[in-house]
């Protein structure tokens, strides 16, 4: 339960459903309590900071390399591969959240969590099936509103 609060000069009073209202609670309560909305906007904030990194990374190698843009977002997926098998995009993730989930990389991670299951359950067979098992919901959405798109909009010759 979630006391509303009001602070001023160094006192704090919580009205609750069990305490009388303007109970006075002490400052360590207080910053408890405020404590978990800084921790919200931590998390969005290294979310934001982690994926525009990873923007940045990949718009840097297309405005100063001669790299296709179709080789870095292959690039990002197998490297979300390599990290994930090793076991180092897991902690990125818990830190990051949606930050390093949703790019590329996340994808790439994706395929190998949904492959290291499916060996466990399944076996062998596993292999080849697991990563399509693990990443159906994003290619299922991928490829539904590509179709609402193209069935919404006209497509214009240049």
């Amino acid at each position: 339960m979630r006391p509303s609060q009001l602070c001023k000069y160094g006192m704090c009073w919580a009205n609750t459903e069990s305490a009388p209202a303007k109970t006075v609670i002490s400052l360590q309560d207080s910053y408890r309590i405020r404590k978990g909305k800084s921790k919200m906007f931590m998390d969005y904030l290294w979310a934001f900071i982690i994926g525009g990194l990873l923007c940045a990374i990949g718009q840097t190698l297309i405005d100063y390399t001669k790299i296709t843009p179709a080789r870095i977002l292959v690039s990002y997926v197998v490297a979300g591969v390599i990290l994930g098998a090793l076991g180092w995009y897991k902690p990125i993730v818990d830190f990051a959240g949606a930050g390093a989930a949703v790019p590329l990389t996340g994808f790439g991670n994706i395929l190998v969590e949904g492959v290291k299951q499916a060996v466990d359950e399944r076996g062998f067979i596993g292999v080849l099936t697991g990563g399509l098992t693990g990443a159906a919901g994003g290619i299922t959405a991928a490829i539904l509103f590509g179709l609402l798109a193209a069935l919404i909009f006209k497509p214009k010759e240049k």
